[in-house]
């Protein structure tokens, strides 16, 4: 338990960090980070982190790709969660 609550903190801060990142990039006109990374990073857990990151700096927020993308990935990725908790300790 105390393993995956680590990963969902470095993945989660990892997604955050990925958004401000490429927020700053797009402003300075920079090589930018890949949409398809971008979303990875919320699909491998890190979802929670990419939608702070989203709305903090205001970045991918007129994508349907992020602002419908992402929140969905989140609810899958809780469910899964509570699917996977209620089985683990029933």
């Amino acid at each position: 338990m105390k393993f995956f609550l680590l990963y969902l903190l470095i993945v989660n801060a990892g997604s955050f960090v990925l958004m401000l990142i490429d927020k700053y990039k797009a402003k300075n006109h920079l090589w930018r980070i890949p949409e398809s990374t971008l979303i990875l990073s919320a699909a491998i857990g890190g979802s929670i982190g990419a939608l702070t990151g989203m709305y903090l700096v205001r970045h991918k927020t007129k994508r349907p790709k992020f602002t419908i993308g992402v929140p969905i990935i989140l609810v899958i990725q809780l469910i899964l969660i509570i699917f996977g908790a209620f089985h683990f300790y029933a």
